[in-house]
């Protein structure tokens, strides 16, 4: 069986979960088990990251010690996952005994070929970055990220000379394409790599100035910088170098947000390299969720919290408008107004409103079981070609990280079958007696049907299932609906003559907007 590996960032910890940790986890979740409907074993590692100045900074506010504040934190991200139907594999914790080791280990492999070294250094250190910037990366001479002026520091520190591995690393994104996708951060990447600014990553802080984190095999004085320790968890959370899982599936993929791009496309694969460690395969960066046209913050008042929304629309709702109304590596706005819009539109009028009639004229017409079809129109067989093409669309455009592309190709679907509802009028046939098209007729919709409910597993999977049992389909929660998604594409059967379904179906009533 192939194997799928995928990562999100593991979260920084120095403040609660919000909108944008509930997107990702909601995409990693979705690719997760679009990878398990095509029948492999796909694994999903998140976590939490939980050293540096900020945690220190943000404990000494609360009161309380570094440790006490990164559990309770943390247990914060781990509690909204499954509020999320996130079906994840393993939670990682930078504080956990199997990360320290591994990142010990990785650090004295990399110091072991020289490539590590000790310096004097001055440089700007922004708190809030928790890096220095060189005199080029600042703007105006304040941090590009958080428009502060820097602290200028001068200090003895470790540095990885990752300038040795960077037109190597150019190289090799510009000879692979789909490396980094979308392809906005890949042209970013690039023009990063010739620019001449990067320069060898300083890896260490003093004791003397910061304890909170993993310290260096080489020297106690130091402890790790809290991004090399980070990225690591990548591997050490499949116990990396000798476990099993590490054999398994390892190389994998990311999922980040565009704000990480430069750790995760220049700091992780010239670690990597240096280690003698296979590459990632994809780092999938997504863009940002505006409210107002303004990035979220709590002096605007615009935060989006999951769980409110989640209480008011539905979970799959919910997961459905994220995935559909964000072009994946874009920014989108958040508003109620468009997750209302798409809730009456999309899974109302069209979709719940195809399952309601189809189901009602099925129990009035043939007593809630489906008919045997033995009379094929040409209308039917044009069903049937469109349901094919939109799943093979489906399936590349998912693949490719386009979900909201491949939701709207499997809407052309929904929409095609309200239409053919509408044109062969099932309703006018039992009048006439026409029993062998009617039964046509409603078996061509049925199987349409039972085929866009499998595809939206990976993205409402409650509400699949729901649907497949009102089809009729014996379901097992976040277990895949079918062995194979791509075996589903090359047949147009799947219900079997004389099945029980539901004789009703209300799945997305729809929300009535007050003037």
């Amino acid at each position: 069986m192939k194997s799928f590996f995928l990562t999100t960032p593991i979260y920084y910890v120095n403040a609660k979960p919000h909108l944008g940790h509930a997107y990702t986890n909601i995409v990693a979740d979705a690719i997760i088990r679009f990878h398990k409907l095509l029948g492999e074993d796909a694994f999903l590692l998140t976590g939490t990251d939980e050293h540096g100045d900020k945690i220190v900074q943000a404990a000494e506010k609360e009161g309380v010690s570094p440790k006490e504040f990164v559990d309770l934190v943390s247990a914060r991200f781990q509690e909204l996952l499954p509020q999320l139907n996130i079906d994840y594999d393993y939670f990682v914790r930078t504080t956990d005994e199997a990360h320290k080791n591994a990142v010990q280990d990785f650090l004295q492999k990399v110091h072991d070929t020289g490539d590590i070294y000790f310096a004097d250094f001055g440089g700007h250190y922004c708190y809030g970055c928790e890096r220095f910037y060189t005199e080029k990366e600042l703007e105006n001479g304040l941090c590009p990220q958080h428009r502060t002026k820097p602290d200028f520091i001068h200090e003895k520190n470790y540095f990885f000379r990752m300038s040795r591995y960077l037109p190597w690393l150019r190289e090799y994104v510009a000879a692979h394409p789909d490396f980094i996708r979308p392809e906005r951060y890949r042209k970013e990447v690039l023009a990063m790599l010739e620019s001449g600014d990067l320069e060898d990553l300083c890896i260490s802080r003093p004791k003397s100035r910061l304890t909170w984190g993993i310290e260096l095999p080489f020297d106690k004085d130091y402890v790790c910088y809290v991004w090399f320790d980070a990225l690591i968890n990548y591997i050490s959370a499949i116990s990396w170098p000798d476990g099993a899982q590490y054999a398994r599936y390892w190389p994998g993929e990311h999922l980040v947000a565009k704000d990480i791009l430069k750790p995760h496309a220049v700091f992780w694969p010239t670690m990597l390299k240096a280690a003698g460690l296979p590459l990632y395969q994809h780092l999938n960066v997504h863009g940002y969720w505006l409210s107002s046209a303004a990035k979220m913050s709590k002096s605007l008042g615009n935060i989006v919290e999951p769980g409110k929304m989640r209480e008011r629309f539905g979970l799959d709702a919910f997961r459905y408008f994220l995935l559909r109304e964000m072009h994946f590596g874009a920014d989108a706005n958040f508003s109620e107004d468009a997750l209302i819009g798409r809730i009456n539109a999309d899974l109302s009028n069209d979709l719940g409103n195809l399952f309601s009639r189809v189901l009602s004229m099925l129990a009035k017409y043939f007593g809630s079981r489906v008919p045997q079809s033995e009379q094929r129109e040409t209308d039917d067989d044009a069903i049937a070609e469109l349901c094919a093409s939109a799943l093979q669309n489906y399936v590349q455009l998912f693949g490719r990280v386009q979900f909201a592309q491949a939701l709207e190709s499997l809407w052309e679907l929904v929409r095609a079958l309200n239409k053919y509802v509408d044109s062969q009028a099932p309703w006018t046939l039992f009048k006439q007696g026409d029993t062998p098209r009617l039964a046509a007729v409603m078996h061509t919709l049925l199987a349409t049907m039972r085929k866009i409910a499998v595809c939206l597993w990976p993205v409402m999977p409650d509400t699949s299932l729901r649907m497949l049992e009102q089809l009729g389909q014996r379901t097992e929660k976040n277990e895949p609906p079918v062995a194979s998604l791509e075996m589903e594409i090359t047949s147009f059967e799947g219900l079997a003559a004389d099945t029980e379904l539901a004789p009703s179906s209300n799945l997305f009533p729809r929300i009535d907007v007050k003037k």
